[in-house]
């Protein structure tokens, strides 16, 4: 596949976004409900991805979800989100999530992530443009985006299996 036009540094997709944890984000653990973090992830990440197509996409895949370390009442969570990989409509965008305590200054990687986006205009036939890592983790993302979009075309196809065998019966007797 050739890309159109100059390559995109990832800092120019690069959006970050800070929440602090309060009492209403907790689960039972008194840790932050595993549902909000996603949720703030793909708002931010969402933004990311159309900084650099200027489109409408929509949320494909979450991949390589880790939620890695908790996060507390009254730690910080800043979120960091940028493009990382390419294609003609589809394009990946790397989330880390990094904890404070406020407190103590202590920080800490709570979560990272892999979404991809696809853009909803169908007719889109020139592959968007690649991307120039600047970052010694971006050279790292970046280098490894063919092999996680290999691996997300293999699943594709095991998704596709699987729907065959998914019933949409009632699974209570009528």
């Amino acid at each position: 596949m050739t890309q159109a036009s100059e390559p995109v540094s990832c800092n120019a997709t690069l959006i970050v976004t800070s929440h602090r944890v309060f009492q209403a984000d907790l689960n039972e653990h008194a840790t932050v409900f595993g549902g909000k973090i996603l949720s703030l992830v793909d708002d931010s990440a969402s933004v990311a991805a159309v900084r650099l197509t200027h489109k409408t996409v929509v949320t494909a895949s979450f991949d390589h979800v880790s939620f890695l370390a908790p996060f507390r009442l009254d730690d910080s969570m800043d979120l960091e989100a940028y493009v990382c990989g390419t294609g003609t409509r589809s394009l990946e965008v790397f989330v880390k999530i990094i904890g404070e305590n406020l407190t103590t200054g202590d920080r800490f990687v709570g979560f990272t992530c892999f979404i991809t986006y696809v853009i909803e205009d169908q007719t889109i036939s020139e592959p968007l443009p690649a991307m120039k890592p600047v970052t010694e983790e971006q050279r790292y993302l970046c280098a490894g985006y063919a092999a996680r979009a290999a691996q997300r075309r293999e699943r594709r196809q095991e998704q596709v299996d699987l729907n065959a065998h998914v019933t949409t019966t009632a699974p209570w007797p009528i």
